[in-house]
């Protein structure tokens, strides 16, 4: 069975007049159909640039790249587009609302643009803001705006759903309480999920942990005793 993520020998080079940055090198990894990954390195180690080129916001110098056998290092300019709008899902470290929606009319607004979206309010309901639905984003604490974001990105029923340090602007019980309904997510939905991180301390809630040093994989590893959430300590 072929894996449901494949990263192959994937370079990426940014030049910048004459000079040349290497942000990955020959990177190599897979995963699979409903994992839970943490990619974990450094800052500057080149896991944003593997999140961007996963997301279909930046392409590759060489390699290749296949979503659930589709190569998408292949395609171009619109289909790519297309790509990011129905087969992903994205939470940044920063919410992104839309301030003058309401949290559900932030959901609908996501998934009004795919082709089988979840119901708004189901979702919102699901991340634990049932009552909060016609709250504006000034309305709502840092982990409930991240909380419409993750439900934003469900409600548009993704194949990934790519998180970028989802937990870096709330504090540690507010991360944990996100980390734990994306680790729910996973598990109830059967959805693949990648979080971005640079707390190695994460990786213990993974069920496949990549991590990324000097733009190359320096390890991948399936982990075979996942500890909940509420459990990690850092």
């Amino acid at each position: 069975m072929s894996a449901f993520v494949e990263f192959k020998n994937v370079k990426k080079t940014y030049k910048t007049g004459e000079v040349e940055i290497h942000a990955l090198k020959d990177a190599t990894f897979e995963i699979g159909k409903g994992e839970f990954c943490v990619i974990v390195g450094a800052s500057g180690a080149g896991k944003t640039t593997i999140l961007n080129i996963l997301g279909g916001m930046d392409t590759l110098t060489s390699g290749s790249v296949k979503l659930d056998g589709r190569e998408i290092s292949k395609l171009g300019k619109k289909e790519l587009t297309a790509y990011r709008r129905y087969d992903i899902g994205f939470v940044f470290q920063f919410y992104n609302l839309v301030q003058n929606l309401t949290a559900k009319e932030n959901v609908e607004l996501a998934a009004q643009i795919c082709k089988d979206p979840l119901d708004a309010e189901e979702v919102l309901r699901q991340v634990g803001l049932g009552e909060r639905m016609k709250n504006f984003p000034a309305q709502l604490s840092g982990g409930e705006q991240q909380r419409v974001a993750i439900a934003r990105a469900l409600a548009k029923n993704p194949k990934l759903l790519l998180c970028d340090e989802p937990t870096g602007a709330l504090d540690y019980n507010t991360g944990k309480a996100v980390l734990k309904l994306l680790q729910d997510t996973c598990r109830k939905k059967g959805m693949t999920v990648v979080v971005i991180t640079h707390n190695s301390a994460l990786a213990a809630m993974a069920d496949r942990i990549i991590t990324v040093k000097s733009g190359m994989v320096e390890s991948m590893r399936l982990n075979t005793d996942i500890v909940d959430v509420e459990d990690i300590e850092w």
